[in-house]
């Protein structure tokens, strides 16, 4: 007899990621130009990738510390304060993680009591929410204004504010619009954030990839050190997606809290990436600024190439994602995405999936080649060219 008891409900109620499955989909057909996964094009630097082969060789098969390699713990530490002035113990303010979304996990883990409420601005990441509710959190959107750029106002978030707030959580660059927040922005958010007592969790893992100005870390700004939670990674920067490799900068109460549950969850990052990680930070920066040089000259003629067939798209400040609206089709973003792949074979991702304040609008990733995104715009032309 089949047990009968329920399964987990949380688990049950969450719908599967809308990314993975226009990915799935487009993979068992041909000749399609893929704009869905947020994935670099570019290999690993070969600097990296070396110094993982010469790691394996001489046994970098082991488990590391919980916390990771100290050297790499000293470099990210010493990274953030290079760039963003910013001032963590390696020792136990600085946690590696196995990628960004271990991070994620671990840091509501630790922040949340059950009930507590999670401000999340949409569009969001897909995982946000559903971490948020896996962590026994209650996740609660507020829409960005895309007129506004999708920048973070400190009113609306306000207006969300109850007793039960613990945090607030974005991503800066952003993932799905690429909007990159202002200095300004983040300051009357850390205002914010100490006058009602709540949680900054950050995540910066596009924070390299930026190209209308410099950076601004959040936990940089005046009064958010002490509450924010520095979610960061080489994934993105590094195009290192399949190494595994993210960090946690935090207070360390928090921190202490993150690495007690990473110790009996997943031990630790695995130790031939973390080697590779360390060349990253000592050796990959000239690589980095190829990277972003080319995503720039693709996001360039991409948001250009949307406009011009209507599609308007604010400018992304950051990352390698455009979030053009498609309301001219007359379509919903559902329709307009399975329709355009069928059709012309271009998969970019709904943006209903990020957030119902998502709808009308597309994800597309510009991390693909520039004759490839010229003619993924031939096809959404003729696609759209058909329903005028």
């Amino acid at each position: 007899m089949s047990p009968q008891k329920p399964l987990s409900r949380v688990v049950e109620a969450m719908p599967p990621s809308g990314i993975r499955k226009f990915f799935d989909l487009a993979q068992t057909m041909t000749g399609v130009i893929t704009l869905g996964v947020g994935e670099p094009d570019f290999p690993t630097p070969w600097g990296v990738r070396e110094s993982a082969i010469h790691a394996l060789t001489r046994g970098a098969t082991t488990y590391t510390g919980n916390s990771g390699l100290l050297e790499l713990r000293e470099l990210i530490c010493a990274d953030l304060e290079a760039r963003h002035g910013l001032t963590y113990r390696p020792a136990d303010e600085c946690l590696v993680t196995s990628g960004v979304s271990e991070g994620l996990d671990l840091a509501l883990r630790a922040l949340l009591n059950p009930g507590d409420e999670v401000i999340v601005p949409e569009p969001s990441y897909v995982a946000y929410q559903p971490c948020v509710a896996f962590a026994g959190g209650v996740p609660v959107p507020v829409p960005a204004d895309p007129a506004q750029g999708y920048r973070l106002d400190a009113e609306r978030i306000a207006a969300a504010v109850t007793p039960r707030t613990k945090a607030v959580l974005f991503g800066s660059p952003s993932n799905p619009t690429g909007a990159a927040q202002s200095a300004e922005d983040l300051t009357a958010l850390a205002a914010l954030a100490a006058r009602e007592d709540f949680w900054l969790v950050s995540d910066e893992i596009y924070d390299r990839l930026t190209y209308t100005g410099t950076h601004t870390s959040t936990a940089a700004v005046e009064g958010a050190w002490e509450r924010t939670v520095l979610l960061n990674g080489f994934s993105k920067s590094y195009a290192m997606t399949g190494w595994r490799v993210g960090y946690v900068c935090a207070p360390e109460p928090v921190a202490a809290l993150m690495h007690r549950i990473h110790q009996y969850t997943m031990l630790c990052a695995p130790h031939v990436s973390q080697v590779a990680a360390i060349e990253a930070l000592k050796s990959a920066d000239p690589d980095v600024t190829e990277m972003v040089a080319d995503y720039d000259r693709r996001r360039r003629l991409f948001v250009k190439g949307l406009d011009e067939l209507g599609l308007t798209c604010p400018e992304p400040g950051g990352a390698f994602y455009a979030f053009p609206s498609i309301r001219s089709s007359g379509l919903s973003s559902q329709d307009f995405a399975e329709q355009l792949l069928e059709e012309q074979k271009v998969a970019v991702v709904p943006g209903d999936v990020f957030g119902p304040s998502g709808e009308g609008h597309v994800r597309c990733s510009y991390a693909t080649a520039l004759p490839l995104l010229e003619q993924a715009l031939e096809r959404m032309g003729r696609f759209l060219e058909a329903r005028r």
